[in-house]
């Protein structure tokens, strides 16, 4: 029997505490694909999408896509971005009700935006109520997903991806088709238990090759392997969302006995909570970073310090100074920094020559009480290029053999930090020059303090973005249809 299925992505990880807001130009940077494009460039790759189709090929189902879109993790999803990005995948659902017999999503479970603590779950309640109660859902999410009732009440099949970092995406797509399709054919009527624990984020901010996440996802697998279980997600949480339901998860989509099966997922939870102290990662203050990258001999490869608190990855600015201000301060030399957001610097140096003596101020501009302020230096421009540094590792290149390359230029071009630009070399009290470092160790500048395994910024009068607001799911009216359909449809088969 041949299915209709609706699938989409729409993610994106969203840091309350950033004063950077994400609006379409965002998404538009890294993915805002519709229709057509999207199977094009994400169909074939490491992504959820690339899951679904994978099931959705020999069964020979009719897949309606109308947008694959994620933004980098930043503030807040604007209200503009996040009802255009909706109303395109609810829009059709409307245009096809009736003939939609199931539906998969590639979210992340931590979107926060102007208006709702809980995007996924605002999502989730408009497709539901386009589609009635009956047509199964099923949804792939980050390990950092905040999972809220909602979604688990919408949504009655949930797959977390069961690595961080991150190499399972496809296969959590292909996972979650593969439940999806036994729900449509009647084989199974899944629903998802929730079980969480009363902290902010699980101790090791969620990592799977080291440990206590080791044991947990070896029990849920083994725990999938039960009659009636078809998907255990262990969930780290993101507490870099100041909302109310934030923290670490664990889901169990399954029939028959409930009761069991939330008893399993609250012993997991409990865990968690349990061993809230078992962290895997030492961290030091700038200071001591310093101090040991100043007597460090790299007699077996190099020293790396990561400003941990400064990660781009959750939303962080990429900006902070005070690491840097410490290395000079301790007279560190035959060092580099690499990687600072500063658009202002770059397009600054972009004026001067090889071999000029600039002054200028770098980093700290986005806000000066996070990470320290602009730090003034003197350096000498060593190279300047205008091509960019690539990341390696599966994802990247299974993703990038998809993507197109002027979409990817234009990215990196837009983000001037993407690329590591050379470093001038400072003479304020150091010479630094442009080599890495290997061994690894943590730094947090002043006004950050480390709780559980990722930071948590000490809240300071201004620096919080947005507070909790109370999301409102409910049905909304269907969206205007005149502008007709802009989604792609296949028909797949062996």
């Amino acid at each position: 029997m041949s299915f209709t299925v609706l699938t989409a992505e729409f993610q994106h990880e969203s840091n309350t505490f950033s004063r950077v807001a994400t609006g379409l130009e965002e998404f538009r940077a890294r993915y805002f694909l519709e229709g057509e494009a999207a199977l094009r460039e994400r169909g074939d790759a490491n992504t959820p999408l690339a899951g679904f189709l994978d099931v959705a090929r020999p069964q020979g189902w009719r897949v309606i896509h109308p947008l694959s879109a994620g933004a980098t993790p930043a503030g807040p999803v604007t209200r503009k971005a996040y009802e255009t990005l909706v109303e395109i995948i609810v829009g059709a659902a409307w245009r096809e009700v009736g003939r939609i017999d199931g539906v998969l999503l590639g979210l992340h479970g931590a979107m926060v935006t102007e208006h709702l603590e809980d995007g996924e779950g605002e999502l989730l309640s408009r497709l539901r109520a386009a589609l009635g109660p009956e047509v199964p859902i099923a949804i792939t999410l980050d390990p950092h997903a905040n999972v809220t009732k909602a979604m688990t009440r919408e949504a009655q099949i949930i797959v977390g991806y069961k690595t961080y970092p991150h190499v399972d995406m496809r296969a959590c797509g292909a996972h979650a088709a593969s439940v999806l399709d036994r729900a449509m054919k009647g084989e199974i009527r899944p629903i998802t238990v929730r079980a969480c624990a009363p902290m902010l984020e699980e101790a090791t901010g969620g990592r799977t090759d080291v440990g206590p996440m080791v044991e947990r996802i070896a029990r849920a697998r083994a725990y999938e392997t039960e009659p009636d279980v078809f998907v255990v997600s262990v969930n780290g949480g993101f507490g870099l969302a100041d909302i109310r339901e934030v923290g670490p998860t664990v889901l169990v989509t399954c029939q028959g006995d409930h009761k069991r099966h939330r008893a399993f997922a609250r012993s997991l939870a409990q865990d968690m909570w349990e061993r809230r102290l078992e962290t895997v990662t030492h961290f030091l203050t700038v200071e001591e970073a310093a101090a040991r990258a100043q007597t460090f001999e790299a007699t077996h490869g190099p020293l790396v310090i990561a400003d941990y608190a400064d990660n781009p990855g959750g939303g962080g600015y990429g900006d902070s100074t005070t690491l840097l201000a410490a290395l000079l301060a301790a007279g560190v030399k035959d060092a580099a920094l690499g990687g600072l957001v500063d658009p202002q610097a770059v397009a600054e140096l972009s004026r001067a020559r090889r071999g000029d003596v600039v002054r200028l101020a770098i980093g700290g501009k986005t806000d000066p009480l996070i990470g320290g302020g602009p730090l003034a230096v003197e350096g000498e421009v060593m190279a300047r290029r205008a091509d960019g540094r690539r990341a390696q590792g599966k994802f990247w290149t299974d993703l990038r053999a998809a993507r197109r390359r002027d979409r990817r230029a234009a990215d990196l071009q837009r983000r001037a930090v993407a690329r590591p630009w050379p470093v001038p070399r400072v003479r304020d009290r150091a010479d630094a020059k442009a080599r890495r470092r290997g061994q690894v160790d943590a730094a947090f500048p002043r006004g950050v303090r480390a709780r559980g395994g990722r930071s948590d910024r000490v809240r300071r009068r201004g620096t919080v973005h947005a507070g909790p607001v109370e999301a409102r799911l409910c049905p909304r009216a269907p969206p205007d249809l005149s502008s007709g359909p802009r989604h792609a449809v296949i028909r797949t088969g062996p």
